[in-house]
């Protein structure tokens, strides 16, 4: 008892170790296949259209870079693994690589940030030894060139190398890497720089064999009774993000550093998986990146630094479809390939990274190749029971041409959408249905959504007149064929849409 007193008493006296000078922010990882997502200006438009300010590259991409300069985004260059021995025994090298990748980009680029490496204790721990002096021959080309104030250095670990981390208080660094550890966690102190830290509740949920449990794993509300509590700090665990963020805390005050910060450069949900993972689906991802970044950008902290900010990197921006490995290695992203949105994120009280007022600029289109007669019964339950005004669609109109079912459907299809506030699930009508960023308005028909010739912004409020009405508000052709539309649960919570420009 009286030593579990005395881990208690030194875990409240660190909480004010870590500075709470900074508000946290919420960032995005971006891969380094270019070829499996839009072109750079087409990834930066993103950006400033959905207020990300921070981002990561797991490379030095030269076009990205150009792409970013002069938005004053915030960015994390990555050293990739293979360069890493390289430049860990060469001071020639690393100066080369700093001069190529920052110096040539700086100030127009706001490359604040260098990651040294991806995992190198767990993915390629030959290269242990010489992790630090990569870091620190970095680091001084960067004080040869007067950017050492502004570009810090560090590298990022998988959470794996936290042993025994539950319960947080006694977490510890794997011990065979302290060789390496303490010299790094001296480095980060003398430098002013963090401690980056890779966290996915995901893998810990799946390894544990049922011991950790969803709701938990995905930050969802839980009752007193099934909190996690750390019988030695008496501290309570509502999450996995946190538990293992505070184990990192503590696996550095074994080792006497109390005074770093953590920058989570990783986490994430996968949307898609084998049949072996059941509990990567599209809800899941939404729900646990939507809890994250609500959790990160209201400062909440951790049980054991409350308040203090733990900024966090989504993994990541984009799918990367011709990524090797199983499907759940492929789509951790927000976005497909395309730039449509994966989902759509419930980011009510979110502030506004990710969460600006950009709906108004998603549309729901009939899906190209869809069969007719599914398309024709779709229109003709969303110009019925869905109660969608189709008047613009009859002859004279300005939307009767292009006369055809994909074109009436898609004014349909994305009235319904509008009107029912863009919810998860009012876009699909049996598949044959998607969500778009290319405004379909064409000539005089102006889609509901759209932004107008004025500027002004066509609401999707309109509804078909009553049974009673003298006009009859749609095509006498349309009639109710069936429930073509998925249903979707709604928690709770407006949706707002993550959209591409």
């Amino acid at each position: 008892m009286a030593m579990n007193m005395i881990l208690l008493l030194l875990s409240l006296l660190t909480v004010s170790a870590v500075s709470a000078d900074e508000d946290a922010f919420i960032g995005v990882n971006i891969g380094t296949d270019l070829s499996d997502m839009p072109s750079p200006t087409q990834v930066v438009a993103l950006l400033k259209a959905q207020n990300i300010r921070h981002v990561r590259l797991y490379d030095a991409d030269r076009a990205m870079l150009l792409a970013l300069a002069n938005t004053g985004i915030q960015v994390t260059v990555s050293i990739p693994n293979e360069q890493l021995l390289g430049i860990g025994q060469s001071n020639a090298t690393a100066a080369n690589w700093v001069a190529r990748n920052v110096i040539s980009h700086v100030p127009a680029t706001n490359i604040t940030a260098i990651s040294v490496g991806s995992e190198v204790l767990t993915v390629l721990p030959n290269a242990g030894p010489v992790l630090v002096s990569a870091l620190k021959f970095i680091h001084s080309a960067l004080v040869a060139a007067n950017l050492d104030g502004q570009v810090k250095v560090s590298t990022p670990h998988s959470s794996s190398i936290i042993l025994d981390s539950f319960p947080p208080s006694q977490a510890f660094f794997n011990r065979s890497w302290d060789p390496v550890m303490v010299p790094l966690l001296k480095f980060l102190r003398s430098t002013g720089s963090y401690l980056m830290l890779n966290v996915y509740p995901y893998y810990d949920y799946m390894q544990s064999n049922g011991v950790i449990p969803l709701d938990y794993a995905l930050f969802r509300p839980l009752p007193p009774n099934k909190e996690a509590v750390d019988a030695n700090t008496l501290l309570h665990y509502t999450n996995v993000f946190d538990a293992v963020v505070d184990a990192a805390y503590f696996s550095m005050s074994y080792l006497n550093f109390t005074n770093i910060p953590i920058v989570v450069l990783e986490s994430g949900w996968p949307s898609k998986g084998e049949s072996s993972e059941p509990d990567a689906t599209v809800d899941n991802a939404n729900t646990y990146n939507s809890n994250l970044i609500r959790h990160v950008l209201n400062n909440t902290g951790t049980p054991k630094h409350p308040g203090i900010a733990v900024s966090t990197y989504l993994y990541e921006l984009y799918n990367e479809d011709l990524r090797p490995g199983s499907v759940s290695e492929k789509n951790w992203g927000l976005f497909d390939a395309n730039g449509i949105p994966v989902y759509i994120l419930h980011l009510i009280g979110a502030g506004t990274v990710l969460a600006n007022d950009t709906t108004n600029q998603t549309f729901c289109v009939a899906k190209e190749g869809s069969d007719k007669k599914m398309l024709q019964a779709a229109l003709d339950w969303a110009c019925g029971p869905g109660k969608v005004d189709c008047s613009p669609l009859l002859q004279g109109q300005p939307c009767y041409e292009p006369d055809n079912v994909i074109a009436h459907s898609t004014f349909a299809f994305n009235s319904y959408f509008q009107h029912m506030g863009k919810s998860p699930g009012t876009c699909d009508f049996k598949g044959v249905a998607t969500i778009t960023t290319t405004d379909p308005s064409h000539g005089s028909c102006i889609f509901p959504g759209s932004v107008g010739r004025n500027g002004t912004i066509t609401n999707g409020t309109s509804l078909a007149p009553s049974s009673n009405s003298t006009s009859s508000g749609c095509p006498s052709q349309y009639v109710y064929l069936g429930d073509f539309l998925r249903s979707s649960v709604i928690i709770g919570v407006a949706f707002l849409s993550v959209i591409f420009l």
